[in-house]
Formats: structure tokens, C-alpha cells, sequence
């Protein structure tokens, strides 16, 4: 799971109307105009060009593409474009092998699925010259599943037991125990054991592997070759690249915007030539562009108001939000179906609960719903110990206030709208509730890896269609880790255990009722709604029908880029 902007730059927002540009200060060197060559509403796909310059859109910058530490949307798009994974996904969401894959077939399972046997593909080459080989691969998983590193996979390795070298190209991981989501843990990016194995472990993070370009070797498609922060990002295609299918697009630019908006304004323009995530409240209006084609599509995409449980966090060290029937006189308050219907413009779906909506781990019936209903939520909060106060009509416990801030990224327009209406119908319960906006890659650093927040509006990005969401749900993964509102439910820490130690998907699907019926009782967030982000493509992008752009996968808008071509 990755914590996007979805949290920022996951990215998805909609809402919010501009009809000013704010383009980046400096332009990189050598694109090209992504102009419009033809007015066609569909992608007509022909033969194949080599060479041109794609130019990505987008309002957050990144973080570090350093594969052990990306957790948000902008630092894995860049990431997709400069390394090669072992595993990738079809469009059906199953693992396999693809000429651009490191493996060079499918893993060998043993018979009690605790063994992986895992062959790379011996051409395989860093940017360096140097091979990619089971070191990489050994140091990858090593490292990521150490608790000292702080990476964000920890959670898809920590079962692990062994890595064991067999050959120079061949590696063999056994588990403690079964997992069943393990296959999609093999989709990861190896980082180059040449170029790390005598970093210090906690220095890792702040390494420049992954915030320099010169610095970073890469094995995929594109190198980097240029950052200007909060304005782009450059990648070249690699002369050398290893595989046997090369990129077509010579140049990849990835233009940071301030905000959703002018993002969208560069769109329109022919600025840019792709756009993941259209606001809601501009959607008519890039649909009526005869020259820019739209994709939109329910995503695995779910946005969330997460509670902090850290007492440190709040001054008078006890975290508001401590009480069960607080919880839930929150998610009782809050017009979820009036945010779906006035700000999504029905391009979401409320979500009850962690799992997708009609996934096979979807609790249906078992999950609590939690309809808008402002006098039940002022009786929970009554008999949760809130009174009125003299002052303000804000409600009290112990001499202390109910208000707390309510962060989320700066240039995520739904987000903005989503927390005005979320201030609004708190206050109607007596809840004060003070918005701020922050810097997505300073949100990232300084408060949601730390945990240091009180209550946040945010979004996961779901990585592959297993349910298992204990990395965000459980105590065994407090910050750095992604649990960042540090709540512990003892019930659920072992229920996540018993829902990934069985295979057999309907044995599973039971557990995942019993979790669909214990969290959205205890409410360690309040689930918003599922959503679309509608991607804006200039028609001169072109592409086979094999390689279109997949709505239901994570990243799914750069789905085999790799294919693409421009005009």
C-alpha cells in the first residue's frame, strides 16, 4: 500500500477552479511542444515512433526515488520510469513476467508456500554497466525488512526467514510462516548492492542514492538526469538499457504545478501532455475539448479522516480522539454522501471499511455504516463525557476544548473542499475544527512519517488486490512505519495474522468479515468514499490497445508506458 498523496500526491483531487497558469520558473533543457496534431477524441494507434519528448503534469513534488523509502504518488512515478521491478502486473492485476521484468520467469513455489525460488534475467544492467544480480536482490530484501532502515515495505518482507543466494542470478527466500499476499511482494524494485552495501544503515535514508541524479544508478527504461525542485524533473532514455524492448519516447519531463488547477490550465494549453488526476470541478470542462481525451475509472483509491492516538500530540497530552463513541460521533456527523455527490460529482462511492467495494474481501453486511445523522452523533459524544461549554458553543472534557487541526496537502483542491465541509458539519456538533494545508513533501518528511499530527485528510493508493492491511493498521507498525496515528486495537493485530496465514481465499474471506466488523466499530479512521481520478491525455500521446492506460491498477496511468509513442 502507498501512502500517496493520496496524501498528496496521490494524488487524486478534484474540485477546487482557476483559469490562470502558474508553469514552473525555469523550462528544462531540449522538450518539445506538446502540441496537437489532430482534434480526434480516441487514440488511433499506428506505427510506432522513436523518439519525441513526453511531458507529465503534476502538483506535488517528490521525495526520494530511492525504491527503499518511496511511500507517495510523485516519488513513485518517477520511480516507474528509472527502475525495473522483478515482478509486474497485467492489467487483470496478476503477477508476471514482462520483457521489461528483472525475472526471468515465474518464481518456483515450493509446496507448503514457504519457499520462493526467484531466477533474474542475466542481461539485466544498472545504468552504471554493472549487472543486476541476486546481491541486488539479497541486500533489497535484507535491507527493507530490517526495523532499523525505516522503510514503508517493511511490512511485505517482515515474514521472511532467509534469503539465500543458489547462483550469481538465482535467489531463494523462505518464509516463517505462510503469507498469502507474498507473490506481490516479489514486485519490487532492487536497489544496486555495488553502490549501497557500505552505507550505514541509518544513514540510508539521508543518503543522496535517490534525491541526486548523478548519484542514483538506475536499471530501467529512462535515467534521470535533472531536478529542479518544486519545478521538474527530467529522465533521458538510456542508450544502454538491458532490455530487449526499448522505450519509443526519447524524453520524459515531469512538471511540478502549484496546485490542481493550473495543472490542469497547462493541460488545455498543450503545456503538458498528461494529467493523473483532473479536478472534478474541471472535468466538463477538459471533456469538452475536442483535442484532449479523457480516461476515467473507479480507482483503488480510497480517501480516509485518520485520528491520532499519540497523546503527545495534543497539549493537554490526551488525544481527543481516545473515545470509541467520539469516533463515531464524527463518522455520524460528517455528509459523506453529500461530499460524493457535490464535490466527487458522483465519481466516488462511499466506503465503509478498508477493502474496495465489491472486492472479494469487501465485509458487506458485517461492516458498521455510519449514516449522516447529527443528533445521534451529538448523544455519542454526550455519553462519551463532551459538554457544552460557555464559550462558542465548542464542547469540553476536563476543562479542555474539542478543537483540533485538520491537515492535508496544499494543491489537492478535493481536499480543500472535503475539509470545509468537514469544519462545517463538525461545528454543528460542537467541534472546532482548524484546516491547514501543508507542503506535500514537507507533510511527507516532517509529520505523517513521524506521526506528528492530530487528525489528517488522506488517501491510500491500494498496490495489488489483496486486502491485507496490517502495515497501516496494526501496532507492530507505529512510525516510521505507516501506522502514523499510532493505533493499536489488540483484537485487529492478531486478526491481520490469521486473515494472510491461510491460502484458501474463502477460509480468508471469513477473517476479513471479522476485521470488516471490528474496524469500522472501532473507527481507527473515518472511511470517506472510494474514487476516480480522471487522466487527461494530449491525443498526440499514442499507444497500442494493449498498452492503454489501466484506471483500476495503482499508477495504472502510466500502465506500459514503456510501449507508448508521440506524435
Amino acid at each position: 500500500m502507498l501512502l500517496l498523496v493520496l496524501m498528496g500526491s496521490l494524488l487524486s483531487a478534484c474540485g477546487g477552479s482557476s483559469t490562470t497558469t502558474n508553469p514552473p520558473k525555469d523550462e528544462p533543457k531540449n522538450t518539445e511542444p506538446a502540441k496537437t496534431e489532430e482534434p480526434a477524441k480516441e487514440n488511433t494507434a499506428q506505427t510506432p515512433k522513436d523518439g519525441g519528448t513526453i511531458t507529465l503534469g503534476t502538483f506535488s513534488d517528490i521525495v526520494s526515488v530511492n525504491p527503499l523509502y518511496v511511500s507517495d504518488t510523485s516519488s513513485g512515478d518517477a520511480e516507474i520510469l528509472i527502475f525495473s521491478s522483478l515482478y509486474d502486473l497485467d492489467r487483470q492485476a496478476n503477477v508476471v513476467v514482462e520483457p521489461w521484468s528483472l525475472a526471468a520467469e515465474p518464481p518456483q513455489i515450493s509446496e507448503d508456500l514457504k519457499t520462493y525460488t526467484v531466477k533474474l534475467k542475466p542481461e539485466a544492467k544498472w545504468s552504471d554497466g554493472q549487472p543486476v544480480t541476486a546481491d541486488d536482490l539479497i541486500f533489497t530484501i535484507n535491507t527493507v525488512r530490517n526495523p532499523e532502515v525505516g522503510s514503508p515495505g517493511i511490512s511485505q518482507f517482515e515474514h521472511v526467514e532467509s534469503v539465500t543466494k543458489i547462483d550469481g542470478h538465482t535467489v531463494q527466500i523462505k518464509l516463517k510462516q505462510v503469507f498469502a499476499p507474498f507473490l506481490y511482494s516479489l514486485r519490487l524494485k532492487p536497489v544496486p548492492y555495488h553502490i549501497l552495501k557500505d552505507v550505514p544503515i541509518t544513514e540510508l535514508k539521508k543518503h543522496p542514492y535517490g534525491s541526486k541524479p548523478e548519484q542514483t544508478v538506475t536499471n530501467g527504461p529512462w535515467k534521470w538526469t535533472e531536478w529542479k525542485q518544486k519545478q521538474y524533473l527530467s529522465f533521458d532514455a538510456d542508450p544502454n538499457y538491458w532490455g530487449a524492448k526499448k522505450p519509443h519516447i526519447q524524453k520524459v519531463i515531469y512538471k511540478i504545478y502549484a496546485d490542481q488547477n493550473t495543472e490542469v490550465q497547462a493541460l488545455i494549453k498543450g503545456d503538458v501532455d498528461s494529467v493523473s488526476a483532473i479536478p472534478v470541478t474541471q472535468l466538463a470542462a477538459v471533456q469538452a475539448r475536442d483535442n484532449l481525451n479523457v480516461i476515467l475509472a473507479p480507482g483503488p483509491l480510497y480517501e480516509y479522516m485518520g485520528f491520532n492516538f499519540n497523546k503527545m500530540n495534543f497539549d493537554n497530552k490526551e488525544s481527543f480522539f481516545a473515545g470509541q463513541k467520539t469516533r463515531q460521533a464524527i463518522a455520524h456527523a460528517l455528509n459523506r454522501q453529500g461530499m460524493v455527490d457535490n464535490i466527487l460529482k458522483g465519481t466516488g462511492k462511499l466506503m465503509n471499511s478498508p477493502f474496495l467495494p465489491g472486492s472479494w474481501a469487501d465485509p458487506a453486511e458485517t461492516a458498521v455504516v455510519y449514516n449522516y445523522d447529527v443528533e445521534l452523533a451529538k448523544k455519542l459524544l454526550a455519553e462519551d463525557g463532551w459538554k457544552a461549554s460557555t464559550e462558542g458553543g465548542i464542547l469540553e472534557k476536563n476543562g479542555v476544548k474539542f478543537s483540533f487541526e485538520l491537515q492535508y496537502n496544499t494543491g489537492n483542491s478535493r481536499r480543500e473542499q472535503v475539509a470545509a465541509v468537514i469544519q462545517q458539519n463538525l461545528k454543528d456538533i460542537g467541534i472546532e475544527v482548524k484546516p491547514r494545508g501543508v507542503d506535500f513533501a514537507a507533510w511527507q518528511e516532517q509529520n505523517i512519517v513521524p506521526g506528528k499530527f492530530q487528525a489528517i485528510l488522506a488517501a491510500w493508493s491500494l498496490n495489488d488486490p489483496d486486502p491485507n492491511a496490517e502495515s497501516i493498521l496494526s501496532s507492530k507498525f507505529f512510525p516510521p512505519n505507516q501506522n502514523s496515528g499510532w493505533y493499536k486495537n489488540e483484537k485487529l493485530d492478531q486478526l491481520w495474522v490469521k486473515g494472510y496465514s491461510v491460502a484458501d481465499q474463502n477460509e480468508r474471506k471469513k477473517v476479513y468479515a471479522e476485521i470488516g466488523k471490528e474496524i469500522t466499530t472501532d473507527l481507527p479512521y473515518v472511511f470517506m468514499y472510494q474514487y476516480g481520478t480522471p487522466q487527461g491525455l494530449n491525443p498526440r500521446v499514442k499507444y497500442a490497445e494493449e498498452d492503454r492506460p489501466e484506471p483500476g491498477l495503482a499508477y495504472g496511468y502510466m500502465f506500459r508506458m514503456i510501449n507508448w509513442w508521440v506524435e
